[in-house]
């Protein structure tokens, strides 16, 4: 399979996460996800949702490594989601005691990564004050500053609602000095869609993550990709709408196609 495909554990997160409906349900083992996507896709590069990690101590970390070095794998990516920063303004809070514990969760986030040698992290702005996005932007500075620290590459999806707006998340990229990491989906229409790719994979942080669906122009959005020089992974993110396993091969099939 393609060098530069990766899967991302968000294609399968009903496996991963909890369901209140059932509560004996038997969650899936993130050290085994490695192997199974090498096995199944033939895809050696694989993005997971720190969430998905579970409790990350010493023996998850020399586990998950181990299981990663025998599937001849490597991580490419860890969004940071956190719950509990889900619609909150987060980092780009004007309260400083809000701002102060999202940086401190994204802070833990980013030495897990370092824990498990991941070279680059996810953080969302949280609510953005578009008028005045100089707390996001002095945010994301901090932040930058500590993960490069640890030898890590901090970038920003077009996540929740500021790709609604992807001049302003630009501009706060380009003035905090940070990546993106495009996300094709992630837009409210496609005019707004077209745009944005266009804006953001100049930026691009050496991820990307590939959607899939009837109102996507699939090979329209690569070639926006290619157009801006864009050389990194596309990480493979299922709807959840059908079936994942296909899904991730169709997705698979098509990047293969047009890369």
């Amino acid at each position: 399979m393609h060098r530069r495909i990766a899967v991302s554990s968000w294609s399968f997160h009903t496996f991963f996460e909890p369901d209140k409906a059932n509560p004996g349900k038997e969650l899936w083992d993130p050290r085994d996800f490695p192997e199974m996507i090498a096995d199944r896709y033939d895809v050696h590069n694989v993005e997971m949702v720190l969430p998905h990690l579970g409790t990350i101590d010493s023996s998850l970390v020399r586990d998950f490594k181990a299981r990663l070095a025998k599937a001849q794998s490597r991580l490419v990516n860890m969004p940071l989601d956190y719950g509990e920063l889900w619609n909150t303004a987060s980092i780009s809070s004007a309260d400083a005691a809000e701002r102060a514990h999202a940086m401190a969760l994204y802070k833990k986030g980013i030495d897990a990564a370092a824990a498990l040698e991941c070279p680059c992290v996810r953080a969302d702005p949280g609510k953005v004050d578009l008028d005045d996005p100089s707390v996001t932007i002095e945010s994301y500075k901090e932040l930058a500053a500590y993960a490069r620290g640890k030898g890590i590459t901090l970038v920003v999806e077009n996540h929740g609602d500021i790709a609604r707006n992807p001049e302003t998340l630009v501009s706060i990229l380009q003035r905090a000095g940070i990546g993106s990491l495009p996300d094709i989906g992630n837009f409210p229409d496609e005019e707004t869609r077209q745009r944005g790719l266009a804006l953001m994979f100049p930026l691009a942080g050496g991820v990307a993550h590939a959607k899939m669906r009837e109102d996507i122009d699939f090979a329209r959005c690569v070639q926006i990709a290619k157009d801006a020089g864009f050389e990194g992974v596309w990480s493979i993110e299922a709807s959840g709408r059908t079936d994942p396993f296909v899904e991730v091969q169709t997705m698979a099939d098509a990047l293969v196609k047009h890369l």
